[in-house]
């Protein structure tokens, strides 16, 4: 008989989630399972309009440190990590899952992007992420893990996906570069790329419900995932058993990104 039973693998982990959203995000599905598997979470969204669906839910996770974080706007950041540092003094795990594209640069295709529409995609999408590893990596004095999520159009074309999809590929390389540099200090990145998810962020893709049908109809797993199977995936690299995988994509996806 299988054991499914949840132990509290990560307890005295701590962990700092960006992004979540409303409780169908991704980002809440992490930080769910981390606290499931014993870690402390810590919380942000973006701005005042998501505070009363998020803050019930850093509520419900117990979450110690919580607060808005817009990347865009500086010092926000600086702030967040300042309140890890003086409450917990350490950080073990950190997920950016955060995204954005203004909506006329994301649904009128590539070649008609502008250039600022595809530098704020890039700055939010994938230079946070540098900037947020910059400040969490000092306070991972005994290694950690690090994920940022992507998306299977960072390597393949996938109609209207348009500008995210180059965007997403950067990350991707990011998230390879930054393993390089971080190894040393026993610090894993990850870049989680899950299957098409309900989420509010994907609802700005044209077309997103023909997206879910068609990824369901292709997984060799016959079904489409949710955001707690990218969570327990995300809780699992974060932990010993994992220790030695960083630097990769890791498709969470039922395996639909191997199906032409």
């Amino acid at each position: 008989m299988q054991d499914t039973q949840i132990r509290p693998i990560l307890s005295g982990h701590k962990a700092l989630v960006v992004g979540v959203a409303n409780e169908h995000s991704i980002a809440y599905g992490c930080a769910k399972a981390f606290r499931a598997v014993g870690a402390d979470v810590a919380m942000t969204w973006l701005n005042e309009r998501a505070r009363p669906y998020v803050e019930p839910l850093a509520e419900e996770l117990q979450s110690p440190i919580r607060g808005p974080l817009d990347v865009s706007i500086p010092g926000q950041l600086e702030a967040i990590f300042d309140q890890v540092s003086s409450q917990w003094g350490r950080l073990d795990i950190l997920v950016h899952s955060i995204a954005f594209a203004p909506k006329e640069d994301l649904q009128g295709g590539l070649l008609n992007c502008s250039a600022e529409g595809f530098a704020k995609a890039m700055d939010v999408s994938c230079h946070s992420f540098v900037r947020m590893a910059r400040l969490a990596a000092p306070l991972m004095t005994e290694g950690g893990a690090m994920f940022a999520m992507s998306y299977y159009g960072a390597n393949r074309v996938v109609p209207n996906y348009n500008v995210m999809g180059p965007v997403k590929a950067a990350l991707e390389a990011t998230c390879r570069y930054l393993a390089y540099e971080l190894g040393p200090q026993k610090i894993r990145v990850h870049a989680i790329s899950p299957g098409p998810l309900k989420t509010r962020a994907a609802s700005g893709l044209k077309d997103f419900e023909l997206l879910l049908n068609e990824a369901a109809q292709k997984a060799p797993l016959g079904e489409l995932v949710d955001i707690m199977d990218v969570g327990f995936t995300c809780a699992y690299l974060a932990t010993f058993f994992a220790k030695h995988i960083t630097g990769g994509t890791v498709y969470v996806d039922g395996g639909t990104n191997i199906v032409a």
